[in-house]
């Protein structure tokens, strides 16, 4: 166990290194994710009980975001390191923790014994439009669920520790428990409490979370305790230092609760379909987006206290370039092969092709802000490495509410202007199906992304390389690699599906299998005659070590 862990001790200067490890580890959290959400659809498939099922997240996840992040682990750790004697621990450091664990523990308890009390009263504003009895079934999933906000923002507090002493496979560990939790809760408590047992297979797996890094944390010598005496001036500055972030965190879920509530007065099953997509289309985000954006972060930010201005601009270009290059040729392939990927992943049981052709339809519109949704997690990290939290607060703010406004004009148009309401379902195909309205919520929050990114990029241009070219010979070559993976996997597609047919998991797997791989192979054959520097970077790295590339993992609220 000992050498597996030195593993993840080893340090590298390499950005693709730590972000192919971060990459790895979390590919492993999201096909156990996807696993997860195949069990539901299977079990449960979009309904109105699975609808409230996922409207009860978002006062809990609110109050996690709010929170924990306020004790998160990029907030922590400098100032734990400042207070410890190299890598020892320090009495000056453990009572900084115990302390931060007094208020943390206290504050989280307290605001969600105060949502307990209130559901009753919140609920009409995360789905107004459930009826009474749908209601009162948020209600109780979501009292069930406020134990997990308590539990993972513990979690999220001991693995400050298990990332202070370099323990990334430990720490890894977490979400994949997580996520193994909740698929007990829809396997075995489903059968029995219904609908609630998901809600405790959420608590089962936010416990899974939390017990893995308390008990890692104990191991590294810092077991926590309740301080009678706390340094208010201490615990005021972490607070203050990550109150902006927090805000901008919030905003976005705040955009997701108006989201739920818009498609609360939708068709039964609207809430579950745009969970589902928004789910799907996470899984590349957080494989590429986030992970660059974290292993490009430590960089920026030693680079920037350091006064060396041009390693920044390097660490920031090497870091969007590979976005790029990764993330356009995913939402081709996303738009292409939106169907099969709906149907291998969540087609079954209680998923009917109608179902996957709505998830596949709300899919194709999220894909289209893949990117600009990676990069948003880039640009807003190099603000935070140069200590400028205000600009990427006002935008996301503007852009939230951006969002907010568009998901209830798109709604309104797509129910009174026919010619609207015929072209979206034509170009996506569902023009037979119900429930069509749903779409419009992943379109303004995909426009709301955009725009977001749009302006991200505008500021970065102006305050950090006004005279300089970004990207735009990757983005260019990628596009072009990318138009010819959409291209040959189109084809394919036509091509195969007479010869496997659409009516077995077999013949749509291969299907989208062997299109997806043509069309890779298609994209990789132009990036090598347009001599794509990121082609080479890539083959290079693969050629290294990469699983011993130091890496900082994300924090629990950003997964």
């Amino acid at each position: 166990m000992e050498k597996i862990l030195r593993i993840f001790t080893k340090e590298s200067g390499s950005l693709n290194q730590a972000a192919f490890l971060l990459g790895s580890l979390t590919l492993v959290s999201q096909i156990l994710a996807l696993f997860r959400d195949r069990s539901i659809a299977h079990f449960v498939g979009p309904s109105a009980s699975l609808d409230s099922y996922y409207a009860a997240f978002r006062v809990p996840d609110l109050i996690f975001i709010c929170i924990a992040s306020l004790a998160s682990i990029t907030v922590l750790i400098p100032f734990i390191v400042e207070k410890m004697d190299g890598d020892k621990v320090t009495e000056e450091s453990r009572k900084y923790l115990n302390d931060i664990f007094t208020v943390f523990f206290s504050v989280m308890i307290l605001v969600a014994f105060f949502a307990f009390l209130l559901m009753p009263k919140l609920v009409f504003f995360i789905a107004p439009g459930f009826t009474l009895e749908h209601q009162e079934e948020v209600v109780m999933l979501s009292r069930i669920m406020l134990l997990s906000p308590i539990l993972m923002g513990l979690s999220n507090l001991f693995g400050t520790v298990t990332q202070l002493f370099r323990k990334f496979f430990v720490y890894s560990l977490s979400p994949i428990f997580y996520n193994i939790g909740i698929i007990v809760g829809v396997i075995f408590l489903y059968p029995n409490f219904k609908i609630y047992g998901l809600a405790m297979g959420v608590a089962l797996g936010a416990f899974m979370h939390f017990g893995i890094q308390a008990f890692s944390s104990h191991l590294c010598g810092f077991t926590p305790k309740f301080s009678l005496k706390i340094n208010f001036n201490d615990i005021k500055k972490s607070a203050m230092n990550s109150f902006p972030r927090t805000l901008g965190l919030a905003f976005n879920n705040i955009a997701l609760i108006s989201i739920i509530a818009l498609a609360s007065f939708l068709k039964s099953g609207s809430i579950s379909v745009f969970n589902f997509s928004y789910n799907l289309q996470s899984v590349p985000l957080n494989i590429i987006g986030i992970s660059y954006a974290v292993a490009a972060f430590p960089g920026l930010t030693k680079s920037f206290v350091g006064g060396k201005k041009e390693e920044f601009k390097k660490h920031l270009k090497d870091a969007a370039r590979a976005i790029v290059f990764w993330s356009l040729p995913v939402i081709f392939l996303f738009i292409v092969v939106r169907a099969q990927i709906v149907r291998v992943i969540l087609g079954s049981g209680s998923f009917s092709w109608d179902d996957t052709r709505l998830v596949a339809a709300c899919l194709a519109i999220f894909s289209i802000s893949i990117l600009a949704q990676g990069m948003i997690t880039l640009l807003s990290r190099s603000y935070y490495a140069t200590g400028n939290t205000k600009r990427p607060l006002v935008v996301n703010f503007l852009c939230s509410l951006f969002i907010i406004i568009l998901s209830y004009l798109f709604i309104k148009m797509f129910e009174n202007i026919l010619f609207f309401r015929y072209f979206i379902e034509s170009l996506l195909k569902v023009n037979d199906i119900e429930g069509t309205e749903v779409l419009m919520l992943p379109l303004a929050y995909s426009i709301g992304t955009i725009l977001n990114f749009i302006l991200h990029w505008i500021f970065v241009k102006k305050d950090f390389m006004p005279e300089e070219s970004f990207i735009t010979k990757t983005f260019f070559q990628s596009l072009g690699a990318s138009f010819f993976l959409g291209l040959v996997g189109y084809l394919s597609l036509n091509i195969l599906s007479p010869i496997f047919g659409t009516t077995t998991f077999w013949g749509v797997f291969l299907q989208g299998f062997i299109s997806g791989i043509l069309g890779i192979i298609a994209a990789i054959v132009v990036l090598y005659l347009l001599k794509s520097e990121e082609l080479n970077v890539i083959i290079e790295t693969l050629k290294t070590k990469f699983w011993r590339a130091k890496v900082i993992a994300p924090s629990a609220e950003e997964l």
